[in-house]
């Protein structure tokens, strides 16, 4: 049973960093894209960043700079280390699995949730200004 669990999620301040994780089991195989998501209340979902399994990744705009993902492959897990954080950024993050296994991360990964067929259960994100 494939299954992904987000951790990290805290209350930090303004300018402060983080680093979500996001450890995969139960995967036929490894090469699957993870996709970060977020959603703050009243807001829909966004995209943050995503990354394959070779590590090609990239990240909405307002990600680049600040946030940056990698892959553990030993430990199955990937991160999302978050920088500078802004009370803007608050929000439940969730990673999603692609079990299609792109080479490079589609242009359109961010507008297309609906390719991550497995979601975690989300980690609260919380920056206090």
């Amino acid at each position: 049973q494939v299954q992904l669990v987000e951790s990290g999620g805290a209350l930090v301040q303004t300018g402060e960093s983080l680093r979500l994780s996001c450890v995969a089991s139960g995967f036929v195989h490894d090469s699957y894209m993870i996709g970060w998501f977020r959603q703050a209340p009243g807001k829909e979902r966004e995209g943050v960043a995503c990354v394959t399994d070779i590590g090609h990744a990239d990240y909405s705009e307002f990600a680049k700079g600040r946030f940056f993902t990698s892959r553990d492959a030993a430990k199955k897990t990937i991160y999302l280390q978050m920088t500078d954080l802004k009370p803007e950024d608050t929000a439940v993050y969730y990673c999603a699995a692609d079990v299609d296994a792109p080479v490079r991360v589609p242009k359109t990964w961010a507008s297309d949730p609906s390719r991550f067929e497995d979601w975690g259960q989300g980690t609260q994100v919380t920056v206090s200004s």
